[in-house]
């Protein structure tokens, strides 16, 4: 099927550290000061703890090789910078030889309105892949590794030299798609919700998360840490933290146990989900603590916290639902995929 025809390619960019200092210092030169002076003050009461008694020329030694530690630290994020700067300006170069740019900030992604015409090109890190995934609507996402000298880019398969072959098979609506299956929670006030890699559910403290949970017709209720419910782009990460800490477990208690672990595929059509902690009481109980979301299945969960209960998606805090007493979530695969070029 003919695709619309692109008009503008739109860059997906986040602040980079050094970008994310200056924002929280307000100038370079506060931020740099902050950093050194850490360094710098940490040293002398790492000093002051050995001995009072150190003779002089040793503590101005120490704390002149801590200023030189942070002179280095410092610098690291301005080589960051420098080198994600030049890979904007070559990718935003190339890009209009063939169509219209335009710059998008990570900020406003969710706000931001894609529509057919637009090619969608990532520069930054796996994560932004995965944060702008949940908003473009399944429009083909090209990946764009900045610094392959820095980040792995899982989800970055392109580095700015060679993914114009990638733009132009997509302006030509010819290209080898790549699908995610991407999770979806749908609460019972009408709001929804996308996770490229895992949702969590709980509270967004330490407190306990205390909420009903069903799966497969089978109900109880807890108090846990929280749900994690995982796809299988999101398994390699958290989802494998639950393994690694019970295979720790299991070597204490039963050495000759262990559970092999192997991450499922991105485009498998099922999810997993996994309760963290859960805290057996006359209240509580712990029999549904993992297990598979199938296609066309949904884990139903019911919010018994009176406040501070959140549902938020791939680790950013800041895209989240409220989920309070009262509030009803299903979980499961969402009918939209994300599309890998």
């Amino acid at each position: 099927m003919k695709g619309q025809q692109k008009e503008t390619a739109i860059i997906i960019k986040r602040p980079t550290r050094l970008e994310q200092l200056k924002s929280r210092f307000n100038t370079e030169t506060q931020a740099k000061f902050y950093i050194k002076q850490n360094k710098v003050a940490f040293k002398q009461k790492q000093i002051s703890l050995k001995t009072p008694s150190m003779a002089k020329e040793q503590v101005m030694l120490e704390e002149a090789e801590a200023l030189e530690s942070a002179e280095k630290e410092y610098s690291d994020y301005e080589t960051e910078n420098q080198q994600f700067y030049q890979s904007l300006d070559i990718v935003r170069k190339q890009l209009n030889t063939v169509i219209k740019t335009k710059i998008l900030e990570q900020t406003y992604i969710s706000n931001y309105i894609f529509n057919e015409k637009d090619v969608v090109v990532v520069l930054g890190q796996d994560g932004l892949v995965a944060n702008t995934a949940k908003y473009v609507n399944g429009l083909p996402i090209i990946g764009v590794n900045p610094d392959v000298n820095r980040f792995d880019g899982v989800l970055l398969p392109y580095t700015p030299h060679n993914f114009m072959e990638a733009v132009n098979s997509v302006i030509r609506n010819n290209f080898l798609p790549k699908y995610v299956t991407m999770a979806e929670v749908k609460l019972n006030d009408g709001q929804s919700l996308l996770a490229f890699n895992d949702f969590y559910i709980g509270i967004n403290s330490h407190a306990s998360s205390r909420y009903t949970i069903e799966h497969k017709g089978v109900l109880e209720n807890h108090s846990s840490s929280g749900i994690i419910v995982s796809t299988g782009a999101g398994s390699t990460g958290w989802l494998s933290s639950f393994f690694n800490m019970t295979n720790g477990f299991l070597k204490e208690f039963k050495p000759d146990t262990e559970i092999d672990y192997v991450p499922f595929a991105k485009d498998a059509d099922y999810l997993m989900f996994a309760v963290r902690e859960p805290f057996i009481s006359r209240t509580s109980q712990a029999n549904i603590v993992v297990g598979k979301i199938n296609s066309g299945e949904i884990l139903k969960i019911e919010s018994n916290m009176p406040q501070n209960g959140v549902i938020f998606s791939d680790g950013i805090h800041s895209d989240y639902l409220d989920f309070n007493s009262g509030t009803i979530a299903e979980i499961g695969i969402s009918k939209q995929k994300a599309v890998l070029v």
